[in-house]
C-alpha cells in the first residue's frame, strides 16, 4: 500500500504559476500509473492528468492540457503537476492518486485509482 502526501498549493493571481509535488512512501511509486484530479467548489471532483509508470505518456483534461503538465521522478518517488498560465477557474483543492491498473487504457476515471492523498488547495485570483 502506498501513502500520498501533495504539497505546494497556495494562493496565485491569474496568469501565475504553481508546481505541485505528491510525495510517496510505503511503496515504490513506479509501481503504479498516477494522476492528479480536483475538486472545486460546488463541482464533482474531475480528472486533470495522468501519467505512466516510467513517465513515457501522459493525458491530461482538455481544460488543462496546454497549461499543465504532470511528471514524475521515480528515483525521489515524486509525482509532479506544474501549473501556468493559471485561470480563476483551476481554483480547488487537488488530490493526488495511483492506480495498480496495467491496462493500457487512459485512466482517467476516479475508479480506476485505489489511493488517494488528502488534497492540497490551490486558489487563483483573478
Amino acid at each position: 500500500q502506498v501513502q500520498l502526501v501533495e504539497s505546494g498549493g497556495g494562493l496565485v493571481q491569474a496568469g501565475g504559476s504553481l508546481r505541485l509535488s505528491c510525495a510517496a512512501s510505503g511503496r515504490t511509486v513506479s509501481s503504479y500509473a498516477m494522476a492528479w484530479f480536483r475538486l472545486a467548489p460546488g463541482k464533482e471532483r474531475e480528472f486533470v492528468a495522468t501519467i505512466n509508470r516510467s513517465g513515457s505518456s501522459t493525458y491530461y483534461a482538455d481544460s488543462v492540457k496546454g497549461r499543465f503538465t504532470i511528471s514524475r521522478d521515480n528515483a525521489k518517488n515524486t509525482v509532479y503537476l506544474q501549473m501556468n498560465s493559471l485561470l480563476y477557474e483551476d481554483t480547488a483543492v487537488y488530490y493526488c492518486a495511483a492506480s495498480w491498473v496495467t491496462s493500457a487504457a487512459i485512466l482517467n476515471k476516479e475508479y480506476n485509482y485505489a489511493y488517494w492523498g488528502q488534497g492540497t488547495q490551490v486558489t487563483v485570483s483573478s
